[in-house]
């Protein structure tokens, strides 16, 4: 399909499916439909016990008593959850589950109400982009069989995050605070009439010197019911960024001669604007069919400039690369050039699915089924500029990529009295088209794959289950690794780089032991028969590689409240989330895709990068009958490695790529205090209590740890 051809496609399958409920049946039924604002992985707490997997809801309460600053604070709660800082706002998510590797995001599938929250989900899955976590009211975090509802990646788990529900009389709030490193937050929310606005601005310096951000960040969704079974939820959202963020991680010698704050480069930027709008159709047959129909729309545009890089670009020269790795302080402006680059993506699809209870063949059972038509473009430009602050430059790179997407799944939950078996499956089809407009070069290919899944469950009584299942992860490449098209050569080159696919299995249990006691564990395994470890992404300037892994480990979590275990006037309450992974092994050493060699220093049996053992946030608290809360968090991740080669002790003068990571603790403080004759709420919170010193990522050289923050601020609602 031409590039031309496919806006009509879309558009083709939009007017179907919502000709599909226009024409169905328009008897008047007995109540009202409710309408859904979001689509939900899990929904309420009350659906654990039908879930044939490990899943977890980070709710409105949890988010608001923990005061989270960032997604990663929040994320942390949640068991097998790995996620990394790297500028101190978590505004480029680094998150990986159940061991996969964090960086940029690739391997989680990120949504928003059940829709896309990538802007590239099937061609370019690293996240540049990532909403404040004050838009959410809520968030999924879904592993096991029953992701293969959604996707394209089920190969190691779904991350849904909720917005909130528009209300139907009149009210709103005001949220301000302020604290060090210049940090400022505001945040206006009003609602009534089915109808929901909500403008944020927040600020503030980084994690190193010369490094700042500036976010507004505004979102409307509206909810009309109407014809007694039909709703629409209309979400519209505007996401803008200017930062000044760098690339370049620090070299050893950096690190040991100037601190953790150092940061030569002073004129880099970073700059975002993603508008997105989505409309849910919601129509009802009876109160045991639904069809819901989303149609989605992204734009996400960003350009970064930034000075050289790493010590491996070369951009101004070897004096200046030799200068970092020996420790010696550096002009960047001296080199007088730049990079810019500059992104735009444009993504949109439709996705009718079908909610139907039913009794065939005298088993009462849950259906559900849908259809997907999911488009990307992309265009990429790179300019290298002249001047240290230069904003233009000769264009060196000029391409187009575009993703075609077609995906069919069903389910059907057999509910079988203590024990439901959930069948299903899911098939994708990816069409994709790089072009090189410097060159001519014109290249594609498609991919076409099953993913089947079974999930079981067994509630032996209301307050435990067991469950277990077994399904197919699927990943597919990204573009520009699948197709290259080379400068100065018109044909294209097509990379043997196979899908990623792997066998996934889980047994768990979740039990209330008692009221006021809340526990779930989970073992798993993550079989790879071909992995693909994406050239920079996958630890310093390796190639782009593949292999066979193993991932096996142990999820662990639990909440614990004084108030209804013991009946206390006061409640004191415990948290944990733990995750165990003893193997994270490469089966086969890695390889590169291009020339079948292996990887330096890549072998079997060694331990995959950026794969801790051990993760582990534990909170304790303290909540007063007058509404005073205080909580103290320990977040831990264990020592962990950043090359294939597993190199336990960095060069003296090394890059900053290599070396192992250390084990590293880190306290956060929340306290507050509801006055509530004036509907208000006082909070104080210390990120990094102890003003810690670590490292975090070595991926493109040395990068560190937020140090203390301290925030105070008032929620008022009116």
């Amino acid at each position: 399909m031409s590039v031309a051809q496919r806006p009509r496609a879309a558009a083709g399958l939009v007017l179907f499916s919502l000709a599909t409920g226009a024409h169905a049946d328009d008897q008047t039924k007995a109540e009202a439909v409710t309408a859904l604002p979001a689509v939900e992985v899990i929904g309420s707490t009350d659906r654990l016990p039908e879930i044939a997997g490990a899943a977890t809801i980070i709710d409105s309460e949890e988010l608001r008593q923990s005061r989270v600053f960032t997604v990663n604070e929040a994320l942390r709660k949640a068991p097998g959850v790995n996620v990394r800082d790297e500028e101190g706002f978590a505004l480029r998510p680094n998150i990986g589950l159940r061991g996969l590797n964090p960086t940029r995001s690739t391997k989680v599938l990120l949504l928003e109400d059940g829709l896309p929250l990538a802007y590239a989900p099937y061609g370019d899955n690293a996240s540049y982009y990532h909403p404040p976590i004050e838009r959410f009211d809520a968030i999924e975090v879904l592993k096991g069989s029953e992701q293969i509802l959604f996707g394209p990646q089920t190969i190691g788990g779904v991350i849904n995050y909720v917005t909130p529900t528009p209300p139907q009389d009149f009210e709103g709030g005001l949220t301000l605070s302020g604290g060090n490193r210049d940090y400022f937050n505001g945040r206006l929310r009003l609602g009534g009439k089915g109808m929901l606005m909500d403008y944020m601005r927040k600020q503030g310096d980084g994690s190193r010197d010369n490094e700042s951000t500036e976010i507004d960040d505004f979102n409307f969704k509206g909810v009309y019911s109407f014809l007694g079974n039909q709703s629409l939820t209309l979400r519209a959202s505007y996401y803008g960024e200017d930062s000044s963020v760098g690339y370049s991680g620090l070299t050893d010698a950096e690190l040991r001669n100037f601190g953790y704050r150092y940061n030569p480069f002073d004129n880099d930027n970073f700059n975002v604007d993603r508008t997105g709008a989505s409309l849910t159709h919601e129509y009802s047959f009876s109160d045991a069919v639904i069809l819901t129909t989303n149609v989605y729309f992204t734009h996400f545009k960003r350009d970064w400039w930034r000075q050289s890089s790493t010590t491996t670009d070369g951009q101004c020269g070897a004096a200046f690369t030799n200068a970092r790795l020996a420790g010696r302080r550096v002009d960047p402006d001296a080199c007088n050039s730049t990079q810019g680059r500059q992104r735009s993506y444009y993504t949109y699809g439709v996705e009718p699915r079908l909610f139907a209870r039913h009794a065939l063949f005298g088993v009462e059972s849950e259906f559900q089924a849908g259809v997907r038509a999911h488009f990307e473009s992309q265009d990429r430009i790179q300019q290298n500029g002249r001047t240290p602050t230069a904003r233009a430059g000769p264009i060196v790179e000029n391409q187009e990529r575009e993703v075609d997407a077609y995906s069919l799944f069903a389910q059907n939950r057999l509910l079988l009295g203590q024990f439901t078996v959930t069948p299903g499956f899911r098939v994708e089809y990816v069409d994709n088209l790089r072009l090189n407009n410097l060159t001519g070069g014109e290249g594609d290919d498609d991919i076409a794959e099953v993913i089947p899944g079974l999930g079981v469950t067994w509630n032996p009584r209301d307050s435990l289950t067991f469950f277990g299942g077994i399904h197919r992860g699927f990943a597919p490449p990204r573009v520009e690794d699948l197709i290259v098209t080379p400068a100065g050569v018109a044909a294209a080159t097509f990379t043997e780089v196979d899908v990623e696919k792997s066998w996934n299995a889980e047994l768990g249990v979740r039990t209330d032991l008692r009221p006021g006691a809340h526990v779930e564990a989970a073992v798993f395994r993550n079989d790879f028969e071909n992995q693909i470890q994406v050239g920079s992404i996958a630890g310093g300037s390796t190639p782009l590689a593949q292999g066979e892994t193993l991932y096996e480990g142990l999820e662990l979590s639990g909440r614990f409240d004084s108030q209804q275990l013991w009946s206390t006037r006061d409640n004191w309450y415990l948290q944990l989330a733990y995750t165990w992974l003893p193997t994270a092994d490469q089966e086969t050493p890695v390889t590169e895709v291009a020339n079948g060699r292996i990887v330096a220093g890549s072998r079997e049996g060694n331990r995959l990068p950026y794969a801790p053992e051990n993760l582990a946030t534990t909170t304790f608290g303290y909540t007063h009958t007058t509404g005073f809360d205080i909580r103290l968090e320990a977040v831990h991740t264990s020592s962990q490695f950043a090359d294939f080669a597993n190199t336990e002790i960095a060069p003296v003068n090394g890059n900053g790529q290599v070396g192992r990571i250390k084990s590293a603790t880190v306290f956060n403080l929340a306290a507050s205090y509801p006055v509530r004759r004036y509907d208000a709420t006082l909070f104080l919170t210390a990120k990094n209590l102890l003003d810690r010193d670590y490292i975090v990522d070595r991926t493109r050289g040395i990068r560190v740890g937020m140090p203390l923050l301290v925030q105070g601020g008032v929620e008022i609602a009116f």
